[in-house]
């Protein structure tokens, strides 16, 4: 989801909804030039709603998702326990998490790219790219906002911006090699 609430966020978890956005990364990942992305796919609830004690949208919505997916040939799988699947991408097991809400994968972006130093009341690494799939454009940002309040003094991190400038000239390199990135 996008910036919705928590409630908003939780009734969006529908399964073309998720299969929607399991597409789009496999695309983007393409467009980049993996081969054969691996695709993560976060549950909702804890533990993936533990066979429903917990909730049945991870039965109900998001595993049927998976499914479809790799019926169309894309290597996903899930849903996986969000408290554990981020740790296994940065290992390696898999390229990408989608992700139900939006602090969901804010928050392991954020711990991994930013380093706040509170001695000195600074970040000294601010890395990390917001991009949004399945427009007829490529449209990154910075993960962090405008930071207007540092505007003209010279305080403001550009490291996001030029990692976010990188991502896109890949993007756009990859655009002929992968097709648009938009869904099927």
């Amino acid at each position: 989801s996008t910036h919705v609430s928590l409630r908003e966020a939780c009734e969006r978890v529908k399964k073309d909804r998720v299969l929607t956005v399991i597409r789009l990364a496999h695309a983007a990942l393409r467009q980049l030039g993996m081969e054969a992305p691996r695709v993560a796919v976060a549950g909702l609830n804890p533990h993936c709603g533990e066979g429903g004690l917990f909730g049945n949208e991870d039965d109900r919505e998001i595993a049927p998702a998976v499914a479809a997916a790799r019926a169309e040939g894309i290597l996903a799988e899930g849903p996986l326990p969000a408290d554990t699947v981020f740790s296994k991408m940065k290992g390696g097991m898999y390229d990408l998490v989608v992700v139900m809400y939006h602090d969901q994968g804010h928050i392991p972006t954020k711990l991994i790219g930013f380093q706040y130093d509170d001695q000195t009341g600074t970040w000294g690494q601010m890395a990390g790219v917001n991009v949004t799939l399945g427009l007829p454009i490529i449209r990154v940002s910075v993960d962090h906002g405008t930071a207007f309040g540092k505007a003209g003094e010279g305080r403001a991190n550009p490291q996001s911006m030029i990692e976010a400038i990188k991502l896109a000239a890949r993007l756009a390199a990859g655009r002929g090699r992968a097709g648009r990135n938009t869904a099927t």
